[in-house]
């Protein structure tokens, strides 16, 4: 089974940051995202695409848009690699300080009671808002000073004595901080790089922020702290949704995930189909973080809840919509004649107006609101009244007995002035609703029980606010229409697993970690225990920040304390003999038993700490089966205090319930070389020159060691992925074989095979074969062999009788570097009983092979 430090569920505001945090301290991170990876360029905008631009995979769709609609609300949340930062409105607004009520009275009983601070949250808020880059629209510079929603509600609110402002946008307007704002020019890129390797552009005010931003302006988290976590190491899977979790006994969670395969490009019929995925697949993890959303994390731990006896009566509490509610302003006019107000030139929102609690309801922020150019055709369409088409009619008639060919002017007329999509104004309100909704499952299924009543004065104040603004701007207020039936539509559903002061205010901590439960962590907003009345993304985010903070720092407490007692007592471990070789105390073991025992290795990359992160995947440690087995040692009942070279906490024995009564084995490799496209003799391989990039991270599982070692095949599962431009980037392993040692063609050689079954970009099998070859010879030969895999890389997916059949695409070599060695062992892992005694007969079989092979005579 594959097994990390960290396994973050979901890539929104929470799980950006913490994958980033996590990642940049030399953790092994491994992102699970349900939802695609978009680059700019990619979101949809075509009728095709966005028809098929929702979240179902039961239906065959794998959107960005998710929809719920439960008795009395409903809500839009997103799916995709960056969470809602894809198609949020790009608001990074603090929650204000007095808004982080103690103990405050709710209408209709109960109270509202944040255990942090803005305080506690203001160096998080300002480490985010460094690294996601914010900035106010520039509307004193030249290019934006004429955006008339923005001046509009300037005027509104000057008029009123409202508090007006320019809040924070995670929007480049200017190619580089300090530099000067200007439209659709190159943005400088960080120098950690852009995980999708696309340039973008500076903001064009098209409105298109909440449908994604194919200019790639918008500061989204794939460019942002996405991009940083990779670019530090962490493993990004996106299609991956996770359905199970578990504690582990000894510690750590097991995840259960579902690997999705979506058939064919969304915008064709190829798409269509039944549903297709693999697994159930499951990873371990000593530090679980769930962030899947207010929706998805809560019902994980809901689904989940009899694997965690003792979890807190609070779950499911908390719910509500951060006070959200949508109207419009129609018609605006201004001393008779029409007021411009294009509501479609600009990001989706520009300013703001704060309102305070006050007697007649809690505080909030009204915003203007945008969209994109093409809904000004669709509001014109709509607002066709019957006069003007019985016009265009009798004009036409008028025409044709007059003889009258030209059409123009009563097209002209037909299609309208625009009046209503360039006078109108969408507002979006949002702000301090009564947290008193409750999540639960009802037949299986997420619910929600929650209204408005209780918050009625809330949203009536609101409303009242809004036809202000309209009377001051000469326009019509009118509600959205879900409003008609008192229903709330919500894009920032908070609350589900709250933060509290203990179990019975709170499924959670003031940093995230789950009461009774170490190393299970809340990071998004269903951590909230209550609105945050602004934009939420910001605190959502500036929380994971501190959570991270606080994993980091009782790690480093923890990990410095158990190397200096274990330094002494392993100073005092005699070497042990496995077969032909003796090894001491100086290398990192990898069995697996009752108290564990940090080592010489661990020491030695302790002394690194904070001088070197893990390199990206491409170049993340990898190591030899044959060097990590050799320099194991195997005697012991000790195991490795360190995951993917990195010092960490002893842990006890592993024993997940997957294995029970068997002992099980797993490793993590990882090489790189080149392919050349087609067969070996092809013109491509006779030219010499150039070459594929391709490289992989697998984890090989060995399920039961004592059958491994007795069956012929000595066969165990490979899982991870496969990264190559050949086939469209980083593909997940549908599926994969590993071989140890099975004879080869002539007397005496063995052959580790690797057999991986994928699909490549244009959802085509593939089939990576390869082998490497242990030739009878010199004992200098050994690490040669031991470090080359001959690939070939085959159309379909090919069993191994099936190899001399199949379409070759490309073939090539795939190296270990010598310096993969150290960090190689550290990723070594046993679950089961008696781990160090199994692991002692596999490692003198694998010596034993080897001793075979390059040994005297």
């Amino acid at each position: 089974m594959e097994h990390v430090d960290a396994v973050v569920v979901g890539s929104g505001f929470g799980g950006a940051v913490a994958a980033y945090r996590l990642a940049e301290a030399g953790l092994s991170v491994v992102v699970l995202e349900r939802g695609r990876a978009y680059a700019p360029g990619d979101f949809p905008r075509g009728p095709a695409q966005l028809g098929r631009a929702f979240w179902d995979p039961a239906e065959g769709l794998y959107g960005m848009f998710d929809i719920w609609s439960f008795s009395d609300c409903d809500s839009v949340v997103a799916s995709g690699l960056g969470g809602g930062s894809l198609v949020y409105a790009n608001v990074m607004l603090r929650k204000d300080e007095d808004w982080f009520v103690h103990e405050q009275a709710l209408p209709g009983g109960g109270y509202e009671s944040w255990p942090v601070t803005r305080a506690d949250l203001e160096p998080h808020y300002d480490a985010v808002e460094r690294m996601i880059g914010v900035s106010p629209y520039p509307l004193s510079h030249a290019g934006f000073d004429d955006t008339l929603k923005t001046l509009a509600m300037r005027d509104a609110a000057a008029e009123l004595g409202l508090d007006w402002r320019l809040p924070p946008l995670a929007v480049s307007f200017a190619p580089s901080p300090g530099a000067q704002p200007c439209q659709d020019v190159p943005i400088a890129g960080p120098a950690y790089g852009n995980l999708h390797g696309v340039p973008r552009r500076t903001c064009r005010l098209c409105g298109e922020c909440d449908l994604g931003c194919n200019e790639g302006a918008k500061n989204s988290l794939d460019h942002t702290y996405l991009s940083a976590a990779r670019h530090h190491g962490a493993d990004l899977r996106t299609l991956q949704e996770v359905r199970r979790i578990r504690p582990r006994v000894g510690g750590g969670y097991d995840v259960q995930y579902v690997e999705h395969m979506p058939r064919g490009d969304e915008t064709g019929s190829d798409g269509d189909g039944p549903p297709r995925w693999t697994g159930p697949h499951t990873i371990s993890c000593d530090r679980l973080v769930l962030a899947a959303g207010t929706y998805g994390t809560s019902y994980l731990l809901l689904k989940n809840r009899a694997a965690f006896p003792g979890l807190s009566g609070t779950l499911g509490t908390r719910f509500c919509g951060n006070g959200d509610m949508l109207a419009f302003l129609l018609r605006a006019t201004d001393r008779s004649r029409t007021r411009p107000i294009r509501a479609s030139r600009g990001p989706v929102i520009t300013s703001a107006i704060r309102l305070d609690d006050g007697a007649d309801g809690r505080g909030a922020y009204i915003e203007d609101g945008g969209y994109p150019e093409f809904v000004d055709y669709l509001v014109e369409g709509a607002d066709m009244r019957p006069g003007r088409v019985a016009r265009f009619l009798l004009r036409r008639l008028r025409n044709i007995l007059t003889h009258d060919t030209n059409l123009s002017a009563e097209f002209a007329d037909l299609i309208g002035r625009g009046e209503l999509s360039g006078t109108s104004l969408p507002l979006l309100g949002m702000g301090r609703d009564v947290p008193d909704g409750r999540l639960r499952l009802r037949d299986g299924r997420l619910d929600v029980d929650w209204t408005a009543e209780s918050s009625e004065d809330y949203y009536e104040r609101l409303r009242a606010i809004m036809r202000r603004i309209g009377d001051v701007l000469g326009a019509e207020y009118a509600d959205s229409p879900p409003w008609w039936r008192k229903r709330v539509m919500t894009v920032h559903p908070l609350g589900g697993a709250p933060m509290g002061r203990h179990p019975g205010e709170g499924v959670c901590d003031a940093y995230g970690e789950v009461f009774g439960f170490p190393g299970l962590y809340v990071a998004d907003g269903a951590a909230l225990p209550g609105p945050v009345g602004a934009n939420p993304s910001l605190t959502i985010a500036a929380l994971a920040d501190r959570m991270s903070t606080r994993i980091l720092e009782a790690r480093a407490s923890v990990a410095a304390s158990v190397a200096r007692a274990e330094a002494v007592r392993m100073s005092a471990v005699p070497p042990v003999a496995v077969g032909p070789v003796a090894v001491g105390p100086g290398v990192v073991p990898v069995g697996a038993a009752a108290g564990a025992v940090p080592v010489a290795a661990q020491e030695a990359q302790e002394a690194q700490e904070g001088q070197e992160t893990m390199g990206a995947p491409e170049t993340q440690a990898g190591g030899g089966t044959a060097q990590a087995v050799g320099a194991a040692q195997a005697g012991g009942g000790a195991q490795a205090a360190v995951s993917e070279g990195r010092p960490f906490t002893a842990r006890p024995t592993d024993e997940p319930s997957v294995f029970e009564g068997r002992t099980s084995l797993w490793f993590v490799e990882e090489m790189q070389g080149l392919l050349m496209p087609g067969p070996p003799r092809s013109p491509a391989h006779r030219g010499g020159a150039g070459g594929c990039p391709i490289a992989f991270r697998l984890t090989i599982t060995i399920d039961d060691i004592d059958r491994f070692l007795t069956e012929p095949e000595h066969e165990g599962r490979a899982e991870g992925w496969i990264e190559a431009d050949l086939c469209g980037g980083r593909r997940p392993i549908a599926g994969g074989s590993f071989n140890l040692f099975v004879p080869g063609e002539t007397a005496g050689q063995r052959r580790m095979c690797y057999r991986l079954h994928f699909w490549d970009a244009d959802d085509r099998p593939r089939t990576l074969a390869g082998h490497k070859e242990i030739q009878p010879g010199a004992p200098t030969r050994l690490w040669l062999d031991t470090s080359t895999l001959h690939a070939r890389l085959l159309e379909g997916h090919v069993e191994e009788d099936g190899d001399e059949d199949a379409a070759v695409v490309a073939t090539g070599t795939l190296r270990i570097l010598p310096s993969d060695l150290v960090r190689m062992l550290t990723t070594f892992r046993t679950a089961g009983p008696d781990g160090g005694a199994a692991v002692t007969r596999f490692c003198r079989f694998f010596l034993g092979e080897l001793w075979e092979v390059y040994g005297p005579g």
